[in-house]
């Protein structure tokens, strides 16, 4: 009986753990991409959007998605 009440806690606790890393993985992966494809489309003039402290929190939340918008947008 106290096995099981120390189980299925413990259970819950290494899930949440595991997503919340794979998450954090592909959030930090989308975010390193849109800056990279920002800069990409600056550099060689596509679009002129400035590297502010907002427009680089959209890219990397959104990455390429917030890319796309910041360039419409601007």
């Amino acid at each position: 009986m106290l096995g099981e009440l120390l189980f299925f806690p413990f259970l819950v606790i290494l899930l949440v753990v595991k997503v919340g890393f794979a998450i954090i993985r592909y959030l930090l992966a989308n975010a390193i991409i849109g800056l990279i494809i920002l800069w990409f489309t600056n550099w060689i003039g596509i679009s002129d959007v400035p590297l502010t402290a907002l427009n680089v929190l959209v890219v990397a939340i959104g990455g390429i998605l917030g890319v796309i918008a910041l360039i419409i947008i601007s």
